[in-house]
């Protein structure tokens, strides 16, 4: 099958077209990427490439308790070591820089930060926190042009730091509400200056990152993950400008030669149908490699992926309790299934020991 062969991706090669989905594990005790996470990724390096879960570029990204960071040595050097451990199983890992933006608690911030977004929208419901419990979400700080220039080069940093201790490359999340994805969706961005208004506006933000993120290590090692119609974390899941908006971005960043467009599907979690289809439709602009996929369990259902026109699969939750994944899809057999209760708990239980 297609889905089993290798695959060039920018100046690299996979060695199979399955993505292991990037997917939150709170893990990462004081934000530190640890050797228990370097098992995980090691375990599950059967996977051409490994998009791993969301990494603040700064302090006052970490929303959530115990993700990872890649803004201290201390981090750098915990991420060094999982490529390490990734590399010498063949396999390809990029980091997913993802800010939580709004999507935050202040228990979950270090001492003196404050949650930023593009404006001052908090967002509905409550969020965990080791200090308090559940919290109520930050009523975020709408982002300065200082702000956002500042923002934009702890991204730079993040990445070049990441790049140089041996990752193969930066994912930036554009997607499911966190703070890439707060500039484009008109429920999270009502500013009326050169960032907010109309989608050229709304995408300034993106583009100015991902042009800066490829000048510092290269359009090679460049991805970008959007959720276009995507509700998670109080987003707007329909708008006029919708495909206009996703249309422009995906010709511009193809422009910029990006590794590739990762597109979130998660109708296989619940989430709503697609008025249009989206895929097809960035596929036919984009000229890079296209990733989607959601609700996979079969090999079958990945080479389904590819003969629709994308390029690779994303498989995500059945890698939490499969780490053996790409030989269970080969020969087919049945699938162990996640322990829900153990996805975000600190320690082993539920997440080495499968």
């Amino acid at each position: 099958m297609k889905i089993f062969q290798p695959y060039s991706l920018g100046s690299i090669t996979l060695k199979n077209r399955i993505v292991m989905a990037p997917m939150t594990r709170n893990r990462a005790i004081k934000n530190i990427p640890n050797d228990i996470m370097a098992l995980y990724y090691e375990q599950r390096s059967d996977a051409g490439l490994i998009i791993t879960e969301g990494t603040s570029p700064s302090p006052n990204g970490l929303g959530y308790a115990r993700i990872p960071g890649a803004f201290t040595d201390a981090q750098i050097e915990g991420w060094k070591n999982i490529a390490s451990k990734v590399h010498s199983k063949d396999s390809k890992i990029f980091v997913q820089l993802m800010h939580c933006g709004r999507a935050s608690a202040t228990p979950n911030l270090p001492e003196g930060e404050k949650a930023i977004a593009p404006s001052s929208i908090q967002l509905s419901g409550e969020i965990h926190t080791d200090l308090s419990g559940t919290s109520p979400y930050a009523i975020p700080e709408a982002m300065s042009i200082e702000q956002i220039q500042k923002t934009q080069n702890e991204y730079i940093q993040a990445a070049t730091n990441l790049v140089s201790a041996g990752i193969d490359g930066v994912e930036l999340h554009s997607a499911n509400g966190y703070l890439l994805d707060q500039f484009l969706n008109p429920a999270s961005n009502v500013r009326n200056d050169e960032y907010g208004g109309s989608y050229k506006n709304r995408t300034r933000f993106l583009l100015e990152l991902t042009q800066r993120t490829i000048d510092a290590i290269g359009a090679d090692k460049v991805g970008v993950r959007i959720s276009p119609y995507g509700v998670f974390n109080d987003m707007q899941g329909t708008y006029d400008d919708l495909v206009e908006m996703y249309s422009y971005l995906a010709a511009e960043l193809s422009k910029l030669n990006i590794a590739y467009i990762h597109i979130v599907d998660h109708r296989g979690m619940g989430a709503p149908d697609f008025p249009t289809d989206i895929v097809t439709t960035l596929k036919n602009i984009f000229k890079g490699t296209i990733i989607t996929g959601g609700n996979i369990n079969t090999a079958k259902e990945a080479q389904a992926v590819l003969d629709k026109g994308s390029d690779l699969a994303y498989i995500g939750r059945p890698y939490i309790s499969n780490p053996n994944l790409i030989e269970k899809l080969k020969n087919n057999i049945a699938l162990t299934q996640p322990v829900m209760d153990t996805f975000y708990t600190p320690g082993e239980v539920g997440y080495t020991d499968y």
